[in-house]
């Protein structure tokens, strides 16, 4: 800290009061002490600070299941249970800031490594983390920023897989509904259709529709894609949440027999279920934990070793809403 007040032309006191987040702090002085942090790659010891204030600030949640809406988490939690890891949890609820604080907050509390599912566009803050030996895997989605290691599922090659399915059961007018690219697999997934759609010869105008997860948007897009001058008879959804916003419109407004045929992105309990039953793409969330851990147990025991992705391959699980042929 005395380094970093020399650096910023301040007072010891004040680099105190920015880094334990001193509302009271002048901006020019706060953004003073921060460009000194981040030039001289300060980090509070979290350790030190507890002692010093005699409580962590932290609260563990012991509960019966964190995990059941995340099946690569569940895995992973599994595997590092048996590899001697302890695994605590917490909630980024898709919001940027959030998972900057809760990253960051594993990394000061001295935790060897820290398992991501991305959400934010820069994550250069990790970079002093990394140097100094913090194991980071993302998963699901890649890391801005330093070089970690990665484990994705192939989003292009599953979108295909739908699309294929479908053309083969003489769809002609296929639609996405998806997230919002500003996600990776959203964009992803949304670029793999286009594609799809251009190899085919056929335009994209009125046939992709990505955006919020929201039930709204969705169903706005359902409407959209059935509209005359389009009259999609095939759907592709790009994730879980969009298809169930999908199914969730369909059964309020649509009859049975005017229903799309329908591919999945993601598999779900009760897909298998519905009537007809679920044709999805699934990921092989198994596979996938077990390569997280993999490369983070490897991260652990050689920190300089080269940065590895791993891209692990997706099913199509056909059980009806995509085999049924165009509607007449």
């Amino acid at each position: 800290m005395v380094d970093v007040a020399r650096e910023a032309g301040v007072a010891l006191s004040t680099v105190s009061r920015v880094v334990n987040q001193d509302p009271t702090v002048g901006a020019e002085f706060a953004r003073r002490v921060q460009t000194a942090i981040d030039t001289l790659g300060y980090r509070p010891d979290e350790q030190a600070r507890q002692l010093r204030r005699g409580t962590s600030r932290t609260v563990g949640v012991a509960a019966r299941e964190m995990s059941a809406r995340n099946p690569v988490l569940a895995e992973f939690e599994l595997g590092a249970h048996h590899a001697g890891l302890v695994v605590f949890g917490a909630s980024t609820a898709d919001d940027v800031e959030r998972e900057r604080a809760v990253v960051l907050s594993m990394a000061h509390r001295g935790f060897d490594g820290v398992l991501v599912e991305p959400i934010g566009t820069d994550h250069s803050y990790l970079a002093a983390e990394i140097a100094s030996g913090l194991a980071v895997v993302a998963v699901d989605r890649p890391m801005s920023g330093p070089p970690t290691d990665a484990v994705l599922s192939d989003n292009a090659g599953g979108v295909r897989l739908a699309y294929r399915q479908l053309a083969a059961h003489g769809h002609e007018r296929i639609a996405y509904i998806g997230d919002h690219e500003r996600i990776f697999t959203g964009r992803e997934r949304a670029a793999a259709f286009r594609a799809c759609l251009a190899a085919d010869g056929k335009a994209v105008a009125g046939l992709v529709h990505t955006g919020e997860t929201e039930q709204e948007r969705i169903s706005a897009a359902v409407r959209s894609v059935a509209a005359p001058g389009v009259r999609a008879t095939a759907l592709v959804c790009g994730n879980v949440t969009t298809t169930l916003a999908v199914l969730t419109h369909l059964a309020a407004e649509v009859p049975r027999a005017e229903r799309p045929a329908m591919v999945g992105f993601d598999d779900f309990p009760l897909a298998g279920l519905l009537d007809p039953p679920l044709t999805v793409v699934a990921q092989h969330t198994t596979e996938m934990a077990r390569a997280a851990l993999r490369l983070m147990t490897a991260r652990l025991a050689e920190t300089e070793r080269p940065v590895e992705t791993v891209t692990v391959p997706v099913s199509l699980l056909a059980r009806g809403s995509g085999e049924i042929g165009p509607r007449t």
